[in-house]
């Protein structure tokens, strides 16, 4: 009994409050540039909802900045590990919507219905949260039918980083690290599509998030364009 309560504070107030506090920590340290932000923009502009795409590997100099855009909402699995997310996710301000592939995806998706006419963005982890890194997974196309929702591909590159020994080689930028949050363009999924449309813009979406990764990483072997953003 005093184990499970232990286990308890731990999941419900020592680990989210103080990883929080670290990410905010070294959040402070960076400098942060956005890059290509009027793809973001003509979106916002246009009062739409939509999904913003990122790989599981680059997300965390995401968290506190996109506390700058809420509402916004995201899909936690219901694993223990995303017990611990929700409680950090619900601290941000963020909704956390439980559901993954494999375990209760269909309620998630009838959540997301509910959200987005009340004004929430989602953020999505597209190849989370086991991999394979970089795989476009297929509730990442059928989240954006749910409500006609364009795909805003935002990717972020820091110049250094601490990887982990983790399936994706997760990274964190060091403190005082340059970091760039890039937007790509938005790509619109129709309603219907039979299986191989479905699979050709799976794909497509997949190829044009890793252009935008690589082509943003180059920069910091470029002193031109880092002059440029910086």
């Amino acid at each position: 009994m005093i184990k499970e309560k232990l286990k308890h504070l731990l999941y419900q107030y020592v680990l989210p409050y103080g990883g929080l506090f670290i990410v905010k920590l070294l959040s402070f340290t960076y400098r942060i540039r956005l890059m290509d932000q009027d793809k973001e923009k003509k979106i916002l502009d246009d009062q739409k909802m939509f999904i913003y795409a990122s790989w599981h590997q680059r997300f965390f100099p995401g968290i506190t900045f996109f506390c700058l855009r809420k509402p916004i909402a995201i899909i936690i699995s219901k694993s223990l590990d995303g017990e611990l997310i929700a409680r950090v996710v619900r601290i941000l301000g963020w909704y956390p919507v439980r559901g993954s592939s494999s375990r209760d995806g269909r309620q998630a998706l009838e959540k997301i219905k509910d959200l987005v006419p009340a004004g929430y963005k989602i953020g999505h982890i597209v190849d989370g949260p086991r991999g394979p890194f970089g795989v476009v997974k297929p509730g990442m196309i059928k989240l954006a039918q749910v409500r006609n929702m364009p795909i805003l591909p935002t990717i972020t590159s820091a110049q250094n980083n601490w990887v982990f020994n983790s399936w994706d080689r997760f990274m964190i930028p060091k403190p005082f690290s340059r970091v760039i949050i890039r937007f790509g363009d938005a790509i619109q999924i129709p309603d219907k599509l039979d299986k191989d449309e479905f699979e050709e813009k799976r794909v497509m979406v997949q190829v044009q998030m890793k252009k935008l990764y690589e082509d943003t990483d180059k920069i910091w072997s470029s002193p031109e364009r880092m002059k440029e953003i910086f």
